[in-house]
């Protein structure tokens, strides 16, 4: 499986470190490529989700991604970001 979505009704209960953990590896699944193919929009929202929740190292990542980023792609990138935040 390739990507999965995070809609387990404990995800809300798990404490921030490890829902922060859990997103930046989902960033780093798609920055890399590992087990799907590289999407640097969705690492970029992966990252920035695992930042808003506390992880310096998302955040680090999340700005040296943007270095090779387009503005629309950050724009889209943080888009849903905030969708998903909304939502979940």
């Amino acid at each position: 499986m390739a990507r999965f979505e995070i809609f387990e009704a404990g995800f809300g209960a798990m404490g921030t470190t490890a829902q922060a953990d859990i997103l930046l590896e989902l960033g780093m699944m798609y920055a890399t490529g590992r087990d799907c193919e590289v999407d640097v929009v969705a690492a970029h929202k992966w990252f920035n989700i695992a930042a808003i929740k506390g992880s310096a190292r998302a955040a680090a990542l999340r700005s040296e991604l943007s270095g090779s980023m387009s503005k629309l792609d950050i724009v889209k990138a943080l888009r849903e970001a905030r969708e998903w935040m909304t939502m979940h």
